[in-house]
This record gives structure tokens, C-alpha cells and sequence, in this order.
């Protein structure tokens, strides 16, 4: 049984095969066919119930680097922690990272992921500047934006579905040090979080904020958190040595430690921290992927497994769907102790499939709970639709297939792109 990040769903597989070298032919085994990197994905979007999986971990080789551009081309299956490996001390750093640096190259263009500083970096097919992609009847296809536009938006943010991606060229952001400048806020209800995230982003190139879904701030109603924004810094501390102490969950606890007592205590304790309004230097890695410091974090919901609901609400029903999303879920009582709330930049999407597009994302994490999680989510689906939202494919293990339609409108030009022998859980269960 293979599952993704949040264990929901498992699923057999016909065959799963390692790749090992770029150049050669697909694989005779039973299609269709997915690529799938690290496994961070949540759902079935890296899933392929019953057909093949193609590992991509060992696509594993950086092929060319110019030191005086940053341009860099390297296999799809690098992840992201070794190219920080290689391109931090080198002064360059990949333009966007998602919230783990444990993803693969090919996953960051298939999910056209975004970071904190989407306002003013857009996402991370926005630097992609070509690709190498295999397709099933042993083309390969050289894309890129100028000469091939209409494959280059459909592999990006494509979900995989386009073919095997064997390389990409990533054009990188200079730095001058591994550390960041960077400050947090608490703010008491979601009206001071517009104000302060308006004055933020126009000064601070990575911003976000944490939410406290449970208990109420200023007017009784949820909305609370802290607020925080960085930059690279010009200048290191004193002593600029850093090491990285890693934990792990060693193993499945009996139940979830997810619940509503700990949620409650959780979120008041975390908005309680200790917080820095005067700027201060801190390392990239804890600030930017603040729980790979944990290895194997998920085990804390159980066997079960959890939910990440996350969504994107269009700028004039940002304020209200997200206060609406809030208290939809305050109401219920299940809570998100991993609640992330920022604004994506007014800019158009590199992909057809791109999740990133102007107004406010919100990203929850819910354990399973069988019917009370059922019915949030519609109740959350029915908000998202009525605001002209979307939800997040990479994130996602149910959204239905209307959701995913009305968000995403230009699935089916798309479709003309999926490979005829390539497919995935996900992709079956929204166009079906």
C-alpha cells in the first residue's frame, strides 16, 4: 500500500519503478503511467490506484550551472534540499520554495508550487526557463515559454500528466548569506491582519501569518494570530554558524494527538509566544520550513491520517470568505493548529492548471474525522464556490469534481495536453 503525506488514501499499485537515468524509454510496465518524486503531495494526486509509478528520486544529477547568471539545469528528481545544498554558498537561492524543502524539482513545476513571497516572485513556474519532458510514444519535447508557450502552460502546474519531466532549468536569486532578516506580530482579529498585511507586502518580499481558528480575538470572533515578514540578509550575525537539529515522531501514536482539547491549548500557547517586532537574524531553513525540523510530523494524527483543506478566495471576497471559512470552522470545533494565511500577488498564472492567481490563500490542516470532516468541507466548499475560489489540487485528497471545474475553468483546453498514457488518482476522480 502506498500512501501519500497525509496517509489518506492508500492505495495498491500495479508496479512501482525507480528511475535511474534520464534518455531512456518508459518503462513496459502497466500504464497508465505517474511520476511521483518525495511523496509530499497530500491526496491522490501523486497516487495512481492500480496503474504504475514512476520514482523519480534517482533523477538525481545537476547538469549544468553558469556561477555568473544562476541559471542552473538539473534532473527532475533533485530535491530542493540539495540544490539549497549546492546553491547557497554559491550566493544564489532557487526565486520561490514551498513550505519543505523535501520536494522534487519535477513535483515544484508539476504543482507549480508557491512560497511566501508569491506578491513578489509569483510561483515557481514563473522561473522556470525550460524543461525536458518524455512523452509516451518517445517524443521528447524541448519546452519552454517562448517557443513553446502552449506546453510549457500545460506542464506547469500540469500535475504530471503531461509526460515524464527529465530536466528542468531553474534561473536562481542572488543572496549574500544564508540568513534572513526577519520579525513577527500578533494582531487580534482578521481586520488588523488586512491592515497589516497591506502596509507589509509593499516593504517585505516574504510575508505570512498563522491563524488561530479556535479561540476568539478582538469581538469575540475568530481571526487571531501572528504575522510575520522577511528578507535575505546583506549581513550575517556575529557568529554565523548554524547547525540543524532535527526530531522525529518515531512512531504512530494509538489515537490523534490532534484534538479539540490540544488544538485549543496549542493555539493559545502559540499565540502567546514570544515575538520579535524589531527585525532580527535568523537562518533561512528554520524560518522557511519551519517543520522539517520534524521528521516524519504527520504521525501525530494517527494511523488515520489527516486533511490539508487549502484555498484561494479573488481579492473582493477575500475579507469575507475568509472571516466566513473561519468561523465555519470555529462553529465545528475542528480546529487547524497548522493555519497559514497570506495574499498572492496580482499576477497571471504561468500554468493552465496553476493554483497561485490574485487574492488570499488559507491552508488548514483537519484530522480525519469521517462525517463531522465531510460535512465542514462542504460546508467550506459551498463558501469557497460562492466566493469564485478554488481549492489546491496538491493539497487536496476529496474535493469534488464541480469544485475542481468551477476553479480550475480551463481544464479541459488542458486536457488536449494529458498524456494518453499517463494519469493519476486525482485527475480519474475530477474529470470522470
Amino acid at each position: 500500500m502506498t500512501a501519500s503525506w497525509n496517509r489518506i488514501p492508500r492505495v495498491e499499485h500495479a508496479a512501482e519503478v525507480a528511475l535511474g537515468r534520464r534518455g531512456r524509454a518508459l518503462p513496459d510496465v502497466p500504464r497508465p503511467l505517474l511520476a511521483h518524486g518525495l511523496g509530499r503531495s497530500y491526496g491522490d494526486v501523486c497516487l495512481n490506484p492500480l496503474a504504475s509509478l514512476l520514482h523519480t528520486p534517482g533523477l538525481d544529477r545537476f547538469v549544468a550551472f553558469d556561477a555568473a547568471t544562476g541559471e542552473l539545469t538539473a534532473e527532475a528528481g533533485v530535491s530542493l534540499d540539495a540544490l539549497l545544498r549546492f546553491a547557497v554558498p554559491r550566493g544564489w537561492f532557487p526565486p520561490v520554495v514551498p513550505g519543505t524543502r523535501f520536494v522534487t524539482l519535477g513535483g515544484a513545476v508539476a504543482n507549480d508550487v508557491h512560497g511566501k513571497n508569491h506578491h513578489q516572485a509569483g510561483s515557481f513556474g514563473d522561473h522556470v526557463r525550460a524543461l525536458t519532458l518524455r512523452r509516451s510514444d518517445g517524443q521528447v519535447l524541448e519546452v519552454t515559454p517562448e517557443n513553446t508557450p502552449d506546453w510549457f502552460a500545460a506542464t506547469v502546474g500540469g500535475l504530471g500528466l503531461t509526460g515524464l519531466i527529465e530536466t528542468v532549468t531553474l534561473q536562481l536569486a542572488p543572496i549574500r548569506r544564508a540568513w534572513m532578516r526577519a520579525w513577527s506580530q500578533r494582531f487580534d482579529s482578521l481586520d488588523a491582519f488586512w491592515e497589516l498585511n497591506a502596509q507589509s507586502e509593499r516593504e517585505w518580499p516574504y510575508t505570512v501569518a498563522w491563524i488561530d481558528c479556535l479561540n476568539p480575538g478582538a469581538g469575540g470572533r475568530v481571526g487571531r494570530g501572528i504575522y510575520s515578514g522577511g528578507r535575505h540578509a546583506t549581513t550575517a550575525p556575529r557568529k554565523d554558524a548554524w547547525h540543524e537539529h532535527r526530531r522525529s515522531i518515531p512512531l504512530d501514536p494509538p489515537v490523534s494527538l490532534v484534538n479539540r482539547l490540544t488544538l485549543r491549548a496549542f493555539n493559545h500557547l502559540y499565540y502567546r509566544q514570544p515575538v520579535h517586532a524589531t527585525p532580527r537574524a535568523v537562518h533561512h531553513l528554520p524560518w522557511l520550513f519551519p517543520l522539517d525540523a520534524i521528521r516524519h510530523w504527520n504521525r501525530i494524527y494517527g494511523h488515520n491520517g489527516f486533511y490539508q483543506y487549502q484555498c484561494v478566495l479573488p481579492p473582493a471576497a477575500s475579507k469575507d470568505g475568509v472571516q466566513a471559512l473561519l468561523d465555519a470552522i470555529a462553529a465545528s470545533g475542528q480546529g487547524s493548529f497548522l493555519a497559514v494565511l497570506k495574499t498572492f500577488g496580482d499576477r497571471a498564472a504561468p500554468g493552465l492548471l496553476s493554483f497561485p492567481r490574485p487574492g488570499a490563500t488559507l491552508a488548514l490542516d483537519f484530522p480525519e474525522k469521517g462525517r463531522d470532516t465531510e460535512r465542514l468541507f462542504a460546508r467550506l466548499d459551498a463558501i469557497v464556490q460562492e466566493a469564485g475560489g478554488a481549492l489546491y489540487p496538491a493539497k487536496d485528497a476529496r474535493m469534488p469534481a464541480d469544485v475542481f471545474r468551477q476553479g480550475f475553468p480551463r481544464w479541459e483546453a488542458f486536457a488536449e495536453y494529458v498524456d494518453p498514457e499517463f494519469s493519476s488518482g486525482f485527475w480519474r476522480r475530477v474529470t470522470a
